[in-house]
């Protein structure tokens, strides 16, 4: 007798198509990397003593962030006691974003 798959794999999961190269590739999902996001600002806040994070996305994490997934940034910011601002970066690729301590 053989397993059949009931679920999705794990990279179907987190990652969507890639868009610059029509699907051949794949990149993590807004999603994870909201989420990839928040995990940095309490890891960062557990090692360094900051007054408030500054956080630089893409376009459309920062619009997550501040949207679908704010509910999640103000827990963070309620756990960790401090302030963080999103700010989009144009620039950024979907899974490029930098947290700054300030």
């Amino acid at each position: 007798m053989t397993r059949k798959r009931t679920r999705e794999s794990l990279e179907h999961v987190l990652c969507e198509k890639c868009p610059a190269c029509q699907g051949r590739g794949s990149v993590r999902s807004v999603e994870t990397v909201c989420y990839e996001i928040l995990r940095e600002i309490v890891r960062v806040h557990r090692l360094l003593d900051v007054d408030r994070f500054l956080v630089y996305a893409s376009p459309a994490v920062a619009e997550a962030l501040q949207g679908d997934e704010s509910h999640a940034l103000a827990e963070v910011e309620i756990f960790v006691g401090k302030q963080v601002q999103v700010r989009a970066e144009p620039l950024y690729s979907q899974e490029h974003f930098d947290v700054v301590m300030m």
